[in-house]
């Protein structure tokens, strides 16, 4: 392997929407262009919350599916299952040992969870399986979003940890910040993110909408008071949401599309808008229905064996270091 090597991973809840898309997995599939890419459907992370094993299953194929339709390439990337490898397992036991409780009790995203109910130690253990995620491929960077960069941090405090104590074992991973991707908003409170865990379905739009349910759900998004469209997220949040998505998925620029659309009605705009969803998410679709569920789990096999001889080969150096054999 390289000494470019990059890691990033996605669990296999909800479906997968548009802000997914153009927020992070366009950005996955430029980023094969320039690093040794690994990718993986993080299933074991999914357990932290009650799945149905049919469900989980189903939704992992679906996941798979979804990062092949969208361009990442296997003959080129890696892209395999979390739970068909059993070192990342193993590894987090070992940097678990490393782990400060204080220091895990701290994470946002578990405050928040907790907050809510449902605590188990999965959860308040996420990130150091997600760093062993990282580090059993020895990865030099991480594309990391906002919610993510307090996981990112401990990761390479891990690293550093184990390098201190085990001598020079793991690359101290970097974070790297995607090129491109603007942050997508849900369609019904344009001063939240598009999420998969909202409620309401009307909120996003998934990917594997149809053509006619994208419209319906663009028709019925949030707009603002007034008239006119123009860029001001303070004011005219939703209009703004609107006109980032179709900036994203046409290719074009704000001040582009507001000069064009500044003097339409709001139905008018938000049929534009549909047409450039529909349009940008058309090679996916037609890609994602062409695929069997069969394919995709040759695919993953192949994969995952891949994937195992890379982390047995680091995960051996890694037991003779702390002195298991």
């Amino acid at each position: 392997m390289t000494e470019n090597r990059l890691f990033s991973g996605i669990q296999p809840t909800g479906e997968i929407h548009l802000g997914n898309y153009i927020g992070a997995l366009r950005n996955w599939v430029s980023m094969q262009e320039e690093y040794e890419a690994i990718y993986c459907v993080v299933d074991l992370h999914a357990l932290t919350a009650p799945q149905g094993p049919a469900e989980l299953r189903e939704a992992t194929i679906r996941t798979a599916k979804a990062l092949l339709a969208v361009g990442i390439d296997p003959d080129r990337s890696l892209l395999y299952v979390q739970s068909h490898v059993p070192q990342h397992a193993e590894l987090a036991w070992i940097l678990g040992t490393l782990a400060s409780m204080g220091h895990l009790s701290r994470m946002i995203q578990y405050k928040e969870k907790s907050e809510k109910g449902g605590q188990n130690l999965g959860l308040f253990a996420y990130p150091v399986l997600q760093a062993a995620d990282i580090l059993i491929h020895r990865v030099h960077v991480v594309p990391v979003g906002d919610d993510q960069s307090q996981h990112l941090e401990l990761t390479r405090e891990l690293a550093e940890r184990f390098n201190t104590r085990f001598g020079e074992i793991f690359p101290v991973p970097a974070t790297i910040t995607p090129k491109i991707g603007a942050r997508v908003m849900s369609l019904k409170d344009p001063t939240a993110k598009m999420s998969k865990s909202d409620p309401d379905p009307k909120s996003r739009i998934d990917i594997t909408d149809s053509a006619d349910l994208i419209r319906k759900k663009i028709r019925s998004a949030v707009t603002d008071s007034g008239i006119g469209v123009r860029y001001d997220t303070e004011d005219k949040p939703g209009i703004s949401n609107l006109l980032d998505i179709t900036a994203a998925m046409s290719g074009r620029a704000i001040d582009e599309l507001v000069a064009e659309y500044a003097d339409l009605q709001y139905g008018s705009f938000k049929d534009a808008v549909a047409d450039a969803v529909i349009d940008g998410l058309e090679p996916f679709r037609s890609a994602y229905s062409a695929m069997t569920d069969d394919y995709v789990r040759d695919v993953m096999a192949s994969s995952a064996e891949r994937a195992i001889d890379s982390a047995a080969a680091s995960l051996a150096g890694i037991r003779e270091a702390v002195g298991l054999s």
